[in-house]
């Protein structure tokens, strides 16, 4: 009632309000078609849904509002509808309304790849502009989104002029007192879900795609944006630190492990018998590559035959899981070797420099480190992040202030080494000519190399160069298949190679594409293709031990039989019992230890779910809690955030 006997001033703030709430309902409604199977139908939930995101939606525009009133209660009567009022006010109603237009719209393709709100994913997108604006133009015609959202604005002044919004502000005499109630309620309102609200109390359903429909989207990108980092200790539940470590020390131990240092650190010698050997090692990251795309795996398409072919030809982990949704958290993993901690990933965060990474023990068996990028490596930090931990960078530089800090060395790949390129990176085949490129002159050193490669042409927009594959629409499948179709050449030409046969290659996605589902975290869509390929000492095998992405390279090292100090989490799949099999998983918020026919979630509030997983039909039935599985998925988070956080993770300095 209060808002319909708004003083005339406050005419175009009504009308506004009225238009946002209309496209966040449209928004929503939209959203729900697209996630309808997912959902069991409930009348009743249909509704609590769209009230909640009412609720919610009113919490974002208390937002636009409170900067609009402001406006409205300083602005002197006696200036109403002058010149500069008209200015002003028709300029900030179409600048809010463009916001609006475009963050509604820009949900949609959001949902269709994450099937989420707005998270920390799009706070983390928002600062790469160049990217996410070449992203858009490259996946939708530029043009015709303009014109959509142009389109949708003039019908929105149109409607404005309509209940004669314009002409009420400018035409009155509305006093400072007039003005000053309505003000405070809307301030009183933002006051309200500023400090009160948080944004997952609309988590209320059992189901993930009900939670997030009912959320706004604006709202979660701005609470993303302020819980980007999360305290371990305030949000989850815990244990005493000597419990914590107590039981962390036991189960990262394997039988050829010494731990070495005090009670609450898992610092440990690693041995293994016989001659260490000492081969070049190529890493090479697939984007976004789920396991069911290989034929292996049952997709009957013929997506991937060079991954297939390859992995039949190696040592093939088929029971891995990737620990997160992104490629930071595919690298965390791979290079820390560590389960991944609530908030953004490590790769991200302050204090990452000189950590103990894999790229250390490389280093003790007098190897060069390299991290070869087809983009501008500043994206997500990861220059950085492998820069200011021993790696040399070799990416698609563009010039940053940055660079001048960087403790090794940074070359670029030059125009005339690109014949295609998309807003992320060049394409896979570029790259991987490249890395032949960087691998001949690394070999010329006599120095074993390790080089670790990230791809990028399986990501949004699709795009690759004409005439590899025989389509060339912008697709999932013909990007997974450019890919597999790159990978071929570059073995083609990697075999005529002096250094070739004294090289291993590890080849693993960096996560899954389609992280969501009917559950908070679906297990099949962490489930990736790893394997060791070219290791001429071992016959090529299946192993079908549970494991994760950390995993990967403390098993390459037993195979190698290095002998190596470590503070890794990750074991030698190779050596695993049966009681040892476990894989991490975890998306921003909620984070898990997957067991053979178990999974155990910790969530924020302190509160944790378990579930008996069954593998094969990939469900998730709600069991009690084992306290000894509760206290043993905490330990390994709760110990992982204390030590990464007090240090314990760098490299120990001599004296």
């Amino acid at each position: 009632m209060k808002l319909l006997l708004l003083p005339k001033r406050f005419s175009l703030l009504k009308t506004f309000a009225l238009t946002f709430l209309t496209f966040a309902f449209i928004v929503r409604l939209i959203l729900y078609f697209f996630a309808i199977s997912y959902i069991d139908f409930s009348f009743f939930n249909l509704i609590k849904m769209f009230g909640i995101g009412l609720f919610y939606d009113i919490g974002s525009l208390s937002y636009f509002l409170a900067f609009y009133v402001i406006y409205l209660l300083i602005f002197p009567t006696k200036f109403h509808g002058k010149r500069l009022d008209r200015i002003l006010t028709k300029f900030s109603y179409g600048l809010f309304l463009f916001i609006s237009i475009f963050s509604f719209l820009a949900e949609v393709p959001f949902w269709q790849e994450y099937q989420r709100r707005y998270n920390f994913i799009a706070v983390d997108y928002l600062l790469y502009t160049y990217e996410v604006i070449e992203n858009i133009h490259q996946t939708f015609p530029i043009p015709l989104l303009i014109g959509i959202i142009v389109l949708i604005l003039i019908l929105s002044i149109k409607f404005a002029k309509k209940r004669n919004a314009y002409k009420d502000t400018f035409e009155n005499s509305d006093a400072f007192k007039v003005k000053l109630i309505p003000t405070a309620i809307i301030f009183l309102v933002l006051a309200i879900f500023h400090f009160n609200i948080k944004n997952t109390q609309a988590e209320v359903f059992t189901n993930v795609n009900e939670n997030e429909l009912a959320k706004s989207g604006l709202y979660s990108f701005f609470a993303a944006y302020k819980s980007n980092e999360l305290n371990f200790k305030e949000f989850y539940p815990t244990i005493s630190s000597d419990e914590n470590y107590s039981i962390l020390r036991t189960v990262v131990k394997a039988e050829n492990d010494s731990l070495i240092a005090d009670k609450t650190s898992i610092s440990r010698f690693t041995k293994n018998s016989g001659e260490e050997q000492k081969p070049n090692i190529i890493f090479i990251g697939l984007e976004s590559l789920n396991a069911r795309f290989m034929e292996r795996f049952g997709n009957k398409e013929n997506w991937t035959p060079t991954i297939d072919s390859l992995a039949k030809e190696s040592i093939f982990f088929t029971n891995l899981y990737a620990t997160g949704t992104r490629t930071i958290r595919g690298m965390e993993a791979i290079s820390l070797a560590i389960p991944p901690t609530p908030g953004r990933s490590v790769v991200k965060r302050e204090n990452n420099e000189n950590l103990f990474t894999i790229g250390e023990i490389f280093k003790q068996k007098g190897y060069s480190r390299t991290f070869v990028y087809g983009g501008d490596g500043h994206f997500d930090n990861m220059t950085n992040y492998f820069s200011h931990n021993g790696f040399d960078i070799v990416d698609r530089k563009k010039p940053h202030r940055l660079d001048e800090d960087l403790p090794t060395k940074r070359s670029r790949i030059e125009d005339h080494e690109v014949t295609f390129e998309n807003a992320w990176a060049i394409s896979d085949g570029d790259l991987f000519n490249k890395l032949l490129k960087v691998a001949d002159a690394q070999h010329k050193s006599k120095q074993p190399f390790f080089n670790f490669v990230m791809t990028s042409s399986n990501h949004q927009p699709y795009t690759f160069p004409k005439a590899v594959i025989d389509s060339e629409e912008k697709t999932r499948e013909n990007a997974v298949k450019y890919t597999d179709e790159t990978l071929k050449l570059f073995f083609e030409k990697a075999k005529s190679k002096p250094w070739y046969k004294n090289t291993i290659f590890v080849i693993m996605a960096d996560h899954c594409a389609y992280s969501a589902g009917r559950t908070e975290i679906n297990v099949r869509n962490h489930h990736i293709p790893a394997y060791i390929f070219n290791m001429k000492a071992e016959s090529p095998q299946e192993i079908d031990k549970l494991s994760s992405q950390i995993d990967i390279f403390p098993t390459l090292f037993g195979y190698l039989n290095w002998s190596y100090n470590t503070k890794f989490f990750g074991k030698d799949i190779s050596r695993m019992k049966p009681e040892d099999e476990r894989a991490f998983i975890g998306n921003h918020r909620k984070v898990g230890l997957l067991k053979p026919n178990r999974f155990l979630i910790l969530e924020t509030q302190k509160e944790h779910a378990v579930y008996n997983w069954n593998r094969k039909e990939n469900t998730l039935t709600p069991t009690q809690t084992d306290n000894n599985f509760l206290k043993e998925t905490i330990s390994y988070y709760q110990s992982a955030y204390e030590l990464f956080k007090n240090g314990s993770l760098k490299i120990e300095q001599k004296k």
